[in-house]
């Protein structure tokens, strides 16, 4: 049914046992170790992009919060004009919610095709999604890309003496199908290599969760269902590695400590970018503001005072040939003596402006 999860976790962990395989030897332990660790590290190197995704997403929606609860607050009687809304927002901000989801939601298959495929190796159990085979058939049946040869070598395979396959909880039947592959186990070699893993995975994933609720904004925090999630994230979900380990495969728990050890180190590599980016942002900020402010000793100039001073329309010969009337008047002003009206002479020389009326009383 899941062929399509099944098939390609397979290739991938086919393909990282022929790498250390052909180091450390086919049947060794650390040889299927390594590739189930590597295995994680192939896809969250592939998921690398989604993760920075969102990373920026997480971020951006707690830059929103204050303007998502204005809207819920605003439309808390309108629940389809609040999404509209909610939609125009995002819209305009270029936010995306999947993106915050996708990386997650891209690991849960490939969690659940490894926890499948090796599983597969050890058919002998009766329950759900096992076939009850016996220990010489599940030895000669291939599983998925593994041949016959490479099932062998993975039951053959141990760590601390405990198979990679194995689980503390393992009914006595499923054991013995390691029994003419390096002997039976007991639980308590099971166990020494299980628990100390359950404990790292446990406190790897409380580690990561207080690395990201350390980065929230206080809006963000005080949100309720953030600070539940939050509650969930710190010590839930670590407490549920240690009570689901001992029904889990080590090689399982060998996925989830590897794959808290990636994100540990992958969200402090892109915080710590994220960081630099809005640091060089700030940094060329103050440069631009440096730049336009006036320099010492000089005395600002409002540009806009200036151009609401000028009338519009006046062209600039106008405004220079009404400042030198005004220059000439107040000169005049200046020497004592007042503008007389009246022609020039072709010569230069001005005409008295009482003339004309004494000479028209004359002719009177």
């Amino acid at each position: 049914m899941l062929d399509f999860i099944y098939y390609p976790v397979s290739w991938i962990l086919w393909f990282w046992h022929r790498v250390f395989g052909f180091a450390f030897g086919a049947d060794n332990g650390v040889s299927w170790a390594l590739s189930v660790v590597f295995l994680v590290f192939t896809l969250r190197l592939v998921l690398y992009r989604p993760f920075v995704r969102q990373v920026r997403t997480t971020k951006q929606m707690q830059e929103l919060q204050p303007q998502i609860k204005e809207l819920q607050k605003k439309y808390k009687n309108d629940r389809q004009k609040m999404a509209l809304e909610m939609q125009k927002l995002q819209k305009d901000h270029g936010f995306n919610p999947l993106m915050g989801c996708l990386p997650i939601l891209a690991q849960v298959p490939v969690f659940l095709g490894l926890f499948h495929v090796l599983r597969s190796f050890n058919r002998t159990g009766h329950g759900f999604g096992q076939l009850g085979m016996d220990p010489y058939t599940n030895a000669h049946t291939p599983n998925y890309v593994f041949n016959v040869d490479d099932v062998q070598s993975f039951l053959s395979a141990r760590i601390f003496g405990a198979p990679i396959s194995a689980f503390i909880t393992a009914p006595a039947e499923e054991l013995q199908a390691f029994a003419d592959y390096g002997g039976t186990p007991s639980r308590l070699s099971i166990a020494a290599v299980a628990i100390p893993l359950m404990v790292i995975a446990a406190i790897a994933t409380h580690f990561n969760a207080r690395a990201s609720v350390a980065r929230q904004t206080p809006e963000a925090a005080a949100n309720p269902q953030a600070a539940i999630m939050n509650k969930l994230a710190l010590w839930v979900f670590p407490f549920g590695v240690l009570v689901g380990g001992p029904f889990l495969p080590i090689a399982i728990l060998l996925y989830w400590v590897s794959n808290n050890i990636w994100t540990y180190g992958q969200q402090h590599l892109v915080f710590g970018r994220m960081a630099k980016e809005e640091e060089a942002k700030l940094q060329a900020k103050k440069e631009k503001q440096a730049q336009n402010a006036p320099k010492p000793g000089a005395k600002p100039v409002d540009v806009r005072k200036k151009q609401s001073a000028k009338p519009t329309g006046e062209s600039d010969d106008e405004t220079t040939e009404s400042a030198a009337v005004a220059n000439g008047s107040s000169a005049a002003k200046a020497n004592g003596r007042p503008k007389q009206s009246g022609q020039r002479k072709p010569g230069g020389q001005k005409r008295s402006g009482s003339r004309g009326r004494a000479n028209q009383k004359r002719r009177r």
